[in-house]
């Protein structure tokens, strides 16, 4: 391996790695998606089963990742994988879509605050020059709000990673114990019953995929919804523990992270205003609705906690947006560094600060997020859609390159678990490429032509590159 990462310090515990996983999955999705996403495709039951298989596919891919780390314990994760084993094209196509994973994410997180300051506060920052974008209205105070948050997480990334990581574990610590509290006040109010769940499908004359295409239209969410376990090869050489625990790591990350997607989906669920006769007859009026009555999860704890309630699970949507910021502003930087130390980048982001941090790489991951807020949510929402499919990609990549490297080992069961992998990440890939009859979870129109405008960039970029070297 090269050198360059020596600079890195392992400044970070075994708790502050797993608060960067744990927040990399969890963002405000997770409390926005039980009402508009999960429930409105599948149901209760349908959402379980979807979450949990796909939790299950995740810690398939975390053997994938846990294997290869082994072999690579540098900041790069998949793109390293990729380039190692297959060549620097591949090196370059894995980073390309891995990069508009992870920087769109930074941005939802950011301008998700506002959505929580509507919800509670009401139009508190709805000030100064107000326009739309696709049905977005956007206020000058709004995008404050999200240009503060990104200047001070950026900020925090100069220091040494260690304070990052432990703000990180702070807010993931809050984020994890306001979801159990509104879970305590919904089963001490009147319990998780069946009867407040039903149906557990969505009824038959809502869907034209049966429940299993209603199952599969949630599924084919999992490499956005638990992006972030893969943040724990990114910071393997600054983490102060053996990188034979990565595996745990990633493994509880993302076990943590499904808890918090199902318990969610059952509190939005279970938590449906008395005005309505059930939670088909709530999500089916969600867009029309504004306030705590427009996002399923805080009306649920209105409904168990009254205000309290409200702020309970404001501070645990705040923090998990935070760490969402921090942990991606983190996973990124890393990759560029990466990257430019291996030549595959001009070395300017792999250059570190006083705090041996690449702080260069922050500051463009801040550039470009801070023209996100200009854009407004939904069209930012287009790019966080085509986003999956960067995660489909560095998910096959590594699964294929621990096939590469169990076939020299004659690795069976690793054989077995690439393979495995790299099916499912086609499938990810597939589904949201290609339009399926009955099946909610392809691209909107403005994602496909996005994500051809950055293939079209990927290819200038790269053939400009090799010019340049040759």
């Amino acid at each position: 391996m090269s050198d360059y990462n020596s600079k890195l310090q392992r400044r970070l515990t075994l708790l502050n790695v797993w608060s960067l996983a744990f927040g990399g999955i969890i963002g405000w999705g997770a409390f926005v998606m039980p009402g508009t996403v999960f429930l409105k495709r599948a149901g209760t039951l349908g959402t379980l089963i979807a979450m949990e298989t796909a939790a299950l596919i995740m810690l398939i891919m975390s053997y994938n990742y846990a294997y290869m780390l082994k072999r690579y314990p540098v900041s790069g994760g998949e793109f390293v994988y990729a380039k190692r084993s297959f060549g620097k094209t591949h090196g370059f196509i894995c980073a390309w879509f891995m990069s508009l994973c992870y920087i769109s994410i930074i941005p939802m997180n950011a301008t998700a605050l506002c959505l929580v300051f509507r919800a509670v506060c009401g139009n508190i920052f709805q000030f100064g020059f107000h326009y739309v974008i696709a049905g977005y209205d956007i206020y000058m105070g709004e995008m404050i709000l999200a240009l503060s948050a990104l200047f001070f997480f950026a900020y925090v990334c100069s220091l040494p990673v260690n304070i990052a990581g432990k703000l990180q574990t702070v807010f993931a610590g809050l984020l994890l114990g306001g979801v159990l509290i509104i879970l305590a006040g919904v089963i001490f109010d009147s319990g998780i019953t069946s009867s407040k769940l039903l149906p557990m499908f969505l009824p038959k004359d809502s869907s034209h995929g049966g429940y299993t295409g209603q199952v599969i239209s949630v599924l084919v969410v999992a490499p956005w919804a638990f992006v972030g376990f893969d943040i724990v090869p990114k910071v393997s050489e600054e983490s102060a523990f053996p990188a034979d625990l990565g595996k745990n790591i990633m493994d509880s990350a993302i076990l943590c992270g499904c808890f918090v997607y199902v318990v969610l989906t059952m509190i939005a669920a279970s938590g449906t205003p008395e005005s309505y006769s059930g939670w088909v007859e709530y999500v089916d009026a969600l867009p029309g609705l504004s306030g705590i009555s427009g996002i399923a999860t805080f009306s649920a704890a209105y409904k168990v906690l009254g205000r309290a309630g409200v702020w309970v699970i404001s501070i645990s949507a705040l923090s998990a947006m935070l760490t969402g910021i921090l942990a991606f502003y983190t996973a990124t930087s890393r990759l560029l560094y990466s990257m430019s130390g291996e030549n595959m980048l001009p070395s300017w982001f792999g250059e570190l600060n006083r705090n041996n941090v690449p702080f260069n790489a922050v500051k463009f991951c801040l550039v470009v997020s801070a023209l996100a807020p200009f854009a407004g949510r939904n069209a930012l929402g287009w790019t966080v859609d085509m986003s999956s499919i960067g995660g489909a990609v560095s998910l096959a990549y590594t699964s294929l390159a621990s096939v590469r490297f169990a076939v020299k080992e004659k690795r069976i069961d690793m054989i077995i678990f690439g393979s495995v992998g790299f099916v499912f990440s086609v499938m990810f890939a597939l589904l949201l490429l290609i339009p399926v009859e009955g099946l909610e979870c392809s691209l909107e129109g403005p994602s496909y032509i996005l994500l051809a405008i950055w293939v079209i960039l990927g290819v200038m970029f790269w053939r400009n590159m090799l010019k340049d070297k040759n």
